[in-house]
């Protein structure tokens, strides 16, 4: 299994900070970085994978993108498909990240037909699952979990390909067949914790992974739940990374505002491979 530090940016950067940062960043990079069995990746905004993608290859760094839709093409304004990430050397996307869910309206149907378009490309899906504070306050965080998992992991049956209805773009897709999901990335990211300042305890966030990877046994089996890479994110610093990598179920972090620091990012990746 591998460890995975990914860097989101979110809507963050300039051209001036894409060439300052990715000139630390790759002066920094630990050398043993793939035979500690650890990768990394960033994920700036749109516009800059290129000048980012450019600046990473051939090196140890991965390139990443925030958000894709899930039909190859077709009359939606603004959108990228898979199939013009994997062009621009994008090797895994975020998705379903509670800014997504909170702001955009984007449902648990739409992650679903992501995260099998991204696999039918080769691009690897971080799916991103947690619980607002209102939910963790009410004791329903693993029902909530476990509803997120269950649905991106869904069939659909649709046979109207790329018709708009309500706020769903049907695109018919399969059940996640367990070798698909082996090549998926999951985040749990408590959203009462992200941009917050506010961590889930090493505690809350270990015993959160433990169940996402009983959910992941039930489904698929042993093998695929011990294999799968499940990392944390929210308010993942270079303070706090260290004792988050500790734990037995983390398996590396999903970063905010800390990835746009290289010192600090480089901390955390530092951390993950000791």
């Amino acid at each position: 299994m591998c460890n995975w530090i990914v860097g989101n940016w979110k809507m963050n950067g300039s051209l001036a900070h894409v060439a300052e940062f990715t000139a630390a960043l790759l002066k920094g990079i630990p050398a043993n970085l793939g035979a500690a069995g650890t990768r990394v990746a960033i994920c700036p905004p749109h516009p800059y994978l290129t000048a980012v993608g450019e600046r990473i290859a051939g090196s140890q760094v991965e390139l990443g993108a925030q958000k894709v839709h899930p039909l190859p093409s077709g009359a939606f304004t603004g959108e990228v498909s898979p199939v013009m990430l994997s062009e621009f050397g994008v090797s895994v996307c975020i998705i379903g990240h509670s800014e997504h869910r909170q702001y955009f309206g984007v449902t648990d149907v739409i992650i679903a037909q992501k995260l099998h378009a991204l696999t039918a490309v080769g691009i690897i899906p971080i799916l991103c699952v947690g619980e607002t504070l209102v939910e963790r306050e009410a004791d329903r965080q693993k029902e909530v979990i476990e509803t997120q998992l269950r649905l991106a992991m869904k069939d659909s049956e649709e046979d109207v390909r790329g018709r708009q209805v309500s706020d769903t773009v049907l695109a018919p897709h399969p059940e996640l067949s367990e070798e698909a999901a082996g090549k998926l990335v999951i985040a749990y990211e408590p959203v009462w914790a992200i941009g917050t300042g506010q961590t889930a305890t090493p505690e809350q966030a270990n015993g959160m992974h433990e169940f996402i990877r009983d959910i992941l046994r039930e489904r698929y089996s042993e093998s695929l739940a011990e294999a799968m890479p499940i990392l944390y994110g929210g308010s993942v610093n270079e303070e706090n990374a260290g004792e988050l990598l500790r734990q037995p179920d983390i398996n590396g972090a999903l970063v905010g505002g800390a990835s746009l620091k290289a010192d600090a990012f480089l901390s955390i990746i530092n951390q993950a491979i000791k």
